[in-house]
């Protein structure tokens, strides 16, 4: 145990290096429509638009220089390297990010929030650069609220309160009866995911349990009960309940339990702690072979998908002590076989036939990152209670 938390320590410090010296900026799997050659090949289609993301992000052989597509700054990438840079001690690193943040800022989004650097076509519409999710805001919110914890930094409370006001005033809502509701994934669609809402719910309920933002309380309670009437008898969270969305995955599974975590943690939501104990026991249960190897769903291995393992190493460290096993397998299995060890970096994605090996800044480094950084945290912690 004590030479994984070693080797976990060494990962992330040659991990944090790399992607220092690129100043935090790469690829994207999700990036093609930065190329002109791709929009215009796109012949303005939807499926033109979907059809060339799909085949910048299945490729083995990364085609972006060809395509005029340069390395960029994404603000979720940012965020979720502001987290581990707080939970490394990196008080530079972390200040230099949240000034980033305040400058990457969506235009026109009341309040602080933040989308991608690269506009992106879903499967219902066509979503310009820099248009905010919840999902991002979440995320990057609770990193500035970890800054200003760690470091007493004002610029990152000031972001992180300024949140509200986008979760509150710019989102739709989807009701349900007796008042719960379900947050829409960004200002401009209806489309209404679990995840998202209660990552969003987590980050207002901290707002409210923590820094006296009390007009976020009951919107948070509101979209967590939306929510939780959702879950499966297994314990397990559709994705979203759209049928063509009715899918059951890994790491959209931790991001569900991870903000119902963090309502517990603020004694904010008892209630939930059945709902809680269940779908931590159908995580753990139902996505990972017995030697660590992550499933990207519950019914098919393939693809393996840098997300469920760094999801699941940040999730179950601290999940508890019956979880610790299982979170040393899973990153024993990541760092033997997602990770380059000359470079540092993690790869993307596994088929049957090949590795994708692009160092994808935001979805591959920055969440391998988060998760390496929060297992040494919580190792951290273990000693010192010991």
């Amino acid at each position: 145990m004590t030479d994984l938390a070693a080797e976990a320590r060494a990962a992330a410090e040659q991990l944090f290096a790399w992607a220092k010296d690129r100043n935090f900026e790469g690829y994207d799997p999700y990036d093609a429509l930065n190329s002109p050659i791709v929009r215009a090949a796109a012949f303005g289609t939807r499926w033109g638009r979907i059809a060339w993301t799909q085949l910048l992000r299945r490729s083995p052989v990364n085609l972006r220089p060809l395509l005029g597509i340069k390395p960029g700054a994404n603000p979720k990438a940012l965020g979720l390297f502001l987290e581990s840079s707080v939970k490394l001690g990196d008080r530079a690193a972390a200040e230099s990010l949240v000034d980033r943040l305040a400058a990457l800022r969506s235009p026109n989004a009341p309040g602080a929030a933040w989308g991608y650097n690269f506009p992106w076509q879903n499967r219902f519409q066509l979503l310009p650069r820099q248009t905010p999710t919840a999902v991002n805001t979440a995320f990057i919110g609770h990193a500035l609220l970890d800054c200003y914890d760690a470091f007493q930094t004002p610029r990152a409370l000031e972001l992180a309160l300024a949140t509200a006001d986008f979760f509150l005033v710019a989102l739709r809502r989807k009701p349900d009866e007796d008042g719960a509701f379900c947050f829409s994934y960004t200002p401009l669609d209806g489309n209404y995911v679990h995840n998202a809402n209660v990552l969003a719910a987590s980050l207002l309920a901290r707002l409210a349990a923590r820094y006296g933002v009390e007009k976020a309380r009951e919107p948070a309670l509101n979209a967590l009960e939306y929510t939780l009437r959702r879950q499966r008898p297994d314990g397990s969270w559709f994705y979203a309940e759209r049928q063509e969305q009715r899918w059951i995955d890994s790491f959209h599974t931790g991001f569900v339990l991870e903000a119902l975590r963090r309502f517990l943690n603020l004694g904010m939501a008892d209630g939930a702690a059945g709902a809680y104990r269940k779908g931590v026991e159908f995580y753990a249960e139902n996505f990972f072979l017995t030697d660590g190897t992550p499933k990207y769903y519950c019914d098919r291995l393939y693809p393996v998908d840098i997300h469920a393992p760094a999801e699941a190493v940040c999730f179950f460290s601290g999940a508890g002590p019956e979880y610790r096993a299982l979170a040393d397998r899973v990153l024993l299995w990541t760092l033997r076989n997602m990770r380059d060890a000359r470079t540092g970096v993690f790869y993307y994605r596994k088929s049957r036939l090949w590795t994708i090996k692009t160092p994808y800044m935001r979805w591959s480094q920055a969440w391998s990152l988060r998760a390496l950084a929060e297992y040494i945290t919580q190792t951290n912690a273990e000693r010192r209670s010991e």
